[in-house]
């Protein structure tokens, strides 16, 4: 593509690629807009990464707002980001990842796919991480600590998550892509590299990242170690569940480590008391969501008065002079977000100090993706917030670990959530369930968010958050 045909590629480029993505985004895991038709497109940034004029493959970044009819808003306008790879013909072990073929514009007959998939073309997008500068729309970035990154890695596709893409690189690293982006800081990067700079080794620590430059600043990509050998938290439960073992050691584990995290983030970052006025907006966004989801998913209804009573203890509370501390915090933890690793010592911390290890010698606990409730708004998933939030995911991560197992062992999960609360308590000196009415309101909001979810998502998971739905409205 010449100089002057590159300057003309945002105007011409996505009316030719519109027919195409019209029926390729919808089918994505990761596009946040289903069930909703696609009424528009408009180009946010358009940065040729790889010429596409070339003999061989172009890779070509592009931030795409996609116009959508409501709900939640009268029309949304979700910007994504694509890699699309651009060849003359698909070699036929890239064929699934086949887009189409635009007939005009700058790229017309050529092949467009998804240029994840190529290893040449994700591998060019680990060079580019190699090398902090800026290209195009595009500014690339390292961590001043962190390693120097070796070339040469080959590059796969991690398939196995649904709102964002990743990207391991020869067992050494791995790159989340985010898919759907908004404007400022994202949480994945932020809290991360907060976490790295004040020595905190239970979170790996960014080795690079990319993000735009105009016209607003969006964070791609972080790059981070590949903890290759550690054990996923939830597939660890499961298996305990399956086996009848105890889960209470490792429950244990992760409320220290979570008292970890959330003592090296007040440390590093903002803290502020959430006094009456904050406890009534707190209160009062959490009735609004209960009454939307309500509205969705009728089952809830009947219980609505009474789980909004939790809410309104806590704005009651806030009326009679009781404040909380809020801070950053995790914003999403439960036990798939957690990794167990293979030896007791743990990964080296960005400074190439080993992590500190759980003190029952049941090997380094890791907490990862710190990017928040997706579905949330940005500016919301920033916020402060009181930590006994991420005990409230984790508690109710326990509960859905036990409903996974026939027969159900309720037993299991309490015994877990006793666990945690004591280890958490043992490195912050408070237990989560001395606040009752905060532990409650987290524990109802969270449950609401779940019933919601799978409702759309998974119907046949819907009896797990149903079931702490009436536990939880029993508790007036």
């Amino acid at each position: 593509m010449s100089e002057a045909a590159s300057t003309r590629t945002p105007v011409a480029l996505l009316p030719s690629l519109a027919p195409l993505l019209h029926e390729w985004l919808p089918r994505q895991r990761w596009f946040a807009g289903k069930g909703r038709p696609v009424t528009g497109f408009s180009l946010v940034s358009a940065t040729e990464l790889l010429p596409v004029e070339g003999p061989g493959a172009g890779l070509l970044h592009l931030l795409v707002r996609v116009q959508q009819p409501g709900p939640p808003a009268p029309s949304t306008n979700d910007c994504y980001q694509l890699l699309l790879g651009v060849r003359k013909t698909l070699p036929p072990y890239l064929a699934p990842a086949l887009i189409g073929r635009p007939t005009e514009g700058p790229v017309a007959g050529l092949t467009v796919y998804e240029g994840l998939h190529d290893p040449r073309l994700a591998e060019l997008i680990l060079e580019r991480l190699r090398t902090p500068g800026v290209l195009g729309a595009l500014r690339f970035d390292r961590f001043d600590r962190g390693p120097d990154i070796p070339g040469g890695l080959t590059a796969r596709p991690l398939d196995a998550e649904q709102s964002n893409s990743s990207l391991v690189y020869g067992d050494a690293y791995i790159l989340k892509l985010f898919r759907r982006v908004h404007p400022g800081p994202n949480p994945d990067l932020e809290l991360p590299l907060a976490l790295a700079r004040a020595g905190c080794g239970r979170v790996p620590a960014p080795v690079a990242w990319y993000e735009s430059t105009a016209p607003e600043p969006y964070t791609l990509g972080v790059l981070q170690p590949f903890l290759r050998g550690s054990e996923d938290g939830w597939l660890l439960a499961l298996d305990s569940l399956a086996g009848g073992r105890s889960f209470t050691a490792e429950a244990c584990a992760l409320g220290r480590v979570t008292a970890e995290v959330h003592a090296a983030l007040a440390n590093a970052l903002p803290t502020v008391m959430l006094r009456r006025p904050q406890a009534e907006h707190l209160a009062a966004a959490m009735s609004e969501r209960l009454d939307a989801a309500a509205q969705a998913v009728p089952a809830l209804k009947p219980y609505a008065p009474r789980l909004r009573s939790a809410f309104d203890a806590i704005a009651s509370l806030g009326r009679h002079g009781r404040a909380w501390r809020a801070q950053r915090v995790h914003g999403d933890l439960h036990l798939g977000q957690t990794l167990l690793g293979a030896g007791s010592g743990g990964p080296p911390g960005p400074t190439g100090s080993s992590g500190s290890s759980g003190s029952s010698g049941d090997g380094h606990w890791s907490v990862i993706d710190f990017e928040g409730e997706p579905a949330r708004p940005l500016n919301e998933r920033r916020r402060p917030q009181p930590p006994v939030r991420d005990v409230a995911g984790m508690l109710r991560s326990f509960d859905y670990a036990a409903r996974t197992h026939r027969p159900w062992d309720p037993a299991w999960a309490e015994r877990c959530r006793t666990a945690f609360c004591e280890g958490y308590a043992e490195i912050s000196g408070a237990d989560p369930r001395t606040e009752p009415e905060l532990l409650r309101a987290y524990e109802t909001d969270k449950a609401v968010y779940e019933v919601v979810y799978e409702a759309r998502h998974r119907p046949d998971w819907l009896p797990v958050p149903m079931a702490a739905i009436d536990r939880l409205a029993a508790l007036t």
